[in-house]
């Protein structure tokens, strides 16, 4: 899970963003919540979809404001000076609409903000929130989301870890993928083996989600959760999936032959993996996002299989994907903290799909490859 220690030092990366007349800041989107408290309702809970708020003060006060079953459901043990909780449900009585108990805990903090600069999240904060308010903040200068998710690509000690073990996790399922794909199975068979395998590893609920689709010659392109296909010699089964701990993620891909591949399939996949293995000399911090896709490209187009049709790999973390955004016309550039996929991948009429993907920490002079599952046909 998140530490404090990194939880603060995150705060501290937000305020020295912030012009220094802002006092406070009011975070709503439930990952920055959790970015900078470590509070995240837990998605397999009776409180799923439901939220909390987070008041920051310059003064270096952490504030969470929710309604007592949300605070109940937190899958983590939020790092707050203060609680703030509207009773919503108390086994006695009826309840009222929840989010207005949210709003309800707000309103029990506004008179300490009145005639203090302060900014809110407007992506994420509803209007009768923020009316609650006054509407006295800044709602567009500084744009407080935008800041935050910049700030989300450098990755502390405390989110590596944590991205670290949903890898871990997602590496058990890909080494039962190998175990199970064969000849008249289902991918949903395929799937329930990764799952159950990814959540043993990991010790605890998750989440994992991602393709688990068969193709073939005949439709090189398919992805999604299963359908209840059955597994036929001469197919090629992408597991390209994610298992999310507390809200972070990993993702990266193999490909397994059903049975035996094909000479055309095995020349696929070859230039595929020489793709992902020239990808990986060239990242580092400072390099162009386009740069990095057309490296990956040239591999693929040099061994006769076209351009790349889709990204390069991107950044993950608290969301899928995020920037930085590895294709040919992207605007960003690595950056020293980003943690970013490579995945090329090609789809042949004739001779069916290949992708494969690999997770990566970029630093200053080149990058640490985070996952470390076989990628073999």
């Amino acid at each position: 899970m998140l530490t404090e220690a990194g939880c603060k030092t995150r705060r501290e990366r937000l305020w020295n963003e912030l012009p220094k007349h802002v006092e406070w800041v009011l975070v709503a989107d439930p990952r920055h919540v959790h970015y900078l408290a470590n509070f995240w309702v837990q998605p397999i809970s009776f409180s799923f979809g439901e939220r909390g708020l987070l008041l920051l003060e310059r003064s270096g006060q952490a504030t969470l404001l929710a309604d007592n079953f949300t605070v109940r459901s937190s899958a983590t043990k939020p790092y707050v000076d203060r609680e703030v909780v509207e009773e919503w449900y108390d086994h006695k009585h009826s309840v009222i609409n929840r989010d207005h108990a949210l709003f309800n805990a707000l309103t029990k903090v506004a008179n300490e903000l009145k005639g203090r600069p302060g900014v809110v999240e407007p992506e994420w904060l509803p209007l009768e929130a923020a009316e609650t308010l006054g509407g006295k903040f800044a709602s567009n200068e500084p744009h407080l989301g935008s800041i935050l998710r910049n700030l989300r690509r450098k990755k502390e000690g405390d989110e590596i870890d944590l991205l670290r073990a949903c890898m871990h996790a997602t590496e058990a399922g890909h080494r039962r993928a190998r175990e199970v794909i064969k000849p008249g199975v289902t991918d949903l068979d395929v799937y329930r083996e990764i799952q159950s395998t990814a959540i043993a590893a990991a010790g605890r609920p998750a989440i994992v989600y991602g393709d688990f689709r068969a193709n073939n010659a005949k439709t090189p392109k398919a992805g999604g959760l299963p359908v209840g296909q059955t597994l036929a010699e001469g197919d090629l089964f992408i597991v390209d999936y994610t298992v999310m701990l507390d809200a972070y993620r990993s993702d990266f891909t193999n490909v397994y032959a059903v049975g035996e591949p094909s000479a055309k399939q095995r020349e696929l996949y070859d230039a595929c993996a020489a793709a992902l293995k020239h990808g990986e000399t060239v990242l580092k911090a400072g390099l162009a996002a386009s740069e990095a896709y057309r490296e990956v490209s040239g591999v693929l187009e040099k061994a006769g299989f076209g351009k790349l049709g889709h990204h390069a790999g991107h950044g993950i973390g608290l969301a899928h994907p995020e920037p930085p955004i590895l294709v040919s016309e992207s605007t960003d550039t690595l950056q020293a903290g980003d943690v970013v996929t490579l995945e090329p991948g090609a789809y042949i009429d004739g001779i069916g799909g290949v992708r494969l993907e690999h997770n990566f920490l970029i630093t200053a002079d080149g990058c640490e490859r985070l996952s470390h599952h076989d990628v073999t046909l």
